[in-house]
């Protein structure tokens, strides 16, 4: 219920940003402007974005009996995931990548698809992937997807409109401060207003991991399945790390590349540790001692 809250706030937090800029450039009008920009550019997200990051990494679906067995077994496990979620079975896919990872995709629960790449098929026991699919299918449950095209596209929005302020304040900021006043404050609120964009945005996306978190874990029946998965995930991508398109980062299940330094400010995920910490104590004070078994 918190995060769902908070999500909210910070939603209309980002259309705050995306109106303030939309006045400062065009007054009411542009304010209007905005908004109807904000709602096209969010629809077109929510509508094709499934088909635009599987076609981005060549996910191929699996359709009909397949004859690998680890493929079976994925198909299995989502079907009896999906059921126990109360929702239709998403598509699946697969990535040829040996980086290990997965996302969840589709504008609702009927028009939902699971990708998950060939290493982490590689990587995970079992018990460890019903772990990572439940996640993503908490996220299905959620729409989460819907909740970050949102958040992406206003930030998106909010950035796009910010530049064109910022030229227009270096063109006609002289007239314009001389009829209405502003001048160095507003234009230093238009060079801030995309980084507080893009940190809301953040806030949001790391928020909707730890109710994936949790959800996943109550789906597959055991936190610690979906710890030691986040846990291997993390050693995995250091390894191998995924070339992924950062516009997509928010996506998977875990931050496919690391940054470091003051870069992990715009991380899409919250610590590793962290969401680890949280499902050992959802399965109890003796869980942490199983962290070190693997």
């Amino acid at each position: 219920m918190f995060n769902s809250f908070k999500t909210v706030v910070l939603l209309g937090l980002l259309t705050g940003f995306l109106l303030v800029i939309g006045k400062q450039l065009g007054g009411q009008t542009g304010m209007v402007v905005a908004l109807v920009l904000s709602v096209g550019v969010n629809f077109f997200s929510w509508w094709f974005s499934d088909r635009i990051v599987l076609s981005m990494y060549q996910a191929r679906e699996v359709t009909g009996e397949v004859g690998n067995p680890r493929i079976r077994e994925l198909q299995e496990l989502l079907v009896a995931l999906a059921r126990r979620g109360g929702i239709p079975v998403p598509r699946l896919y697969i990535i040829d990548d040996p980086s290990p990872n997965a996302f969840a995709t589709g504008r609702d629960p009927s028009h939902a698809a699971v990708a998950v790449t060939t290493g982490i098929m590689d990587l995970m026991t079992p018990e460890e992937l019903s772990g990572v699919l439940g996640h993503e299918l908490t996220h299905v449950i959620n729409r989460d997807t819907l909740t970050s095209t949102v958040a992406a596209s206003i930030a998106g929005a909010v950035t796009m409109l910010a530049n064109m302020a910022q030229w227009a304040a270096i063109f006609g900021g002289r007239e314009r401060e001389e009829r209405e006043g502003g001048g160095f404050g507003d234009l230093l609120m238009i060079i801030l207003a995309p980084v507080a964009a893009m940190l809301v945005q953040m806030a949001i996306s790391r928020s909707r991991e730890f109710a994936a978190d949790e959800g996943g874990a109550k789906l597959c029946g055991n936190p610690l399945f979906l710890a030691r998965a986040l846990a291997k995930l993390e050693r995995g991508i250091d390894a191998v790390p995924m070339a992924a398109n950062p516009s997509t980062a928010h996506m998977f299940i875990l931050e496919p590349f690391h940054a470091g330094g003051l870069l992990a400010l715009f991380s899409t995920h919250p610590p590793t540790e962290e969401r680890i910490r949280r499902l050992e104590a959802m399965a109890g004070s003796h869980a942490s001692l199983s962290r070190h078994a693997f």
